[in-house]
């Protein structure tokens, strides 16, 4: 995402690809997890959903099986304040 800090224990090298999620579409994942399925997750939380999302349909659109995992590793509580949850 355009607005991610990386930390300084992150290595590239060890990534098997990295996905370009953009800000918007991680706003609009948050929305949808708090309003649909009651988790109150953060922006960061919402990039990884939508990023696992798209490596599954890739998987499907190519006629493979497989697994995603992602981590919802962020509460919503200090982004309460926000404009995007009013959208």
């Amino acid at each position: 995402m355009p607005t991610a800090i990386v930390p300084a224990i992150y290595d590239p090298s060890l990534a098997d690809d990295n996905l370009w999620i953009e800000t918007e579409d991680a706003y609009a994942m948050t929305r949808w997890l708090g309003r649909n399925e009651g988790l109150l997750v953060g922006m960061s939380s919402g990039a990884n959903v939508h990023a696992a999302r798209t490596v599954g349909k890739k998987l499907a659109a190519a006629g493979e099986s497989g697994v995603v995992v992602t981590m919802l590793a962020d509460g919503a509580t200090k982004y309460l304040s926000e404009s995007f949850w009013n959208d």
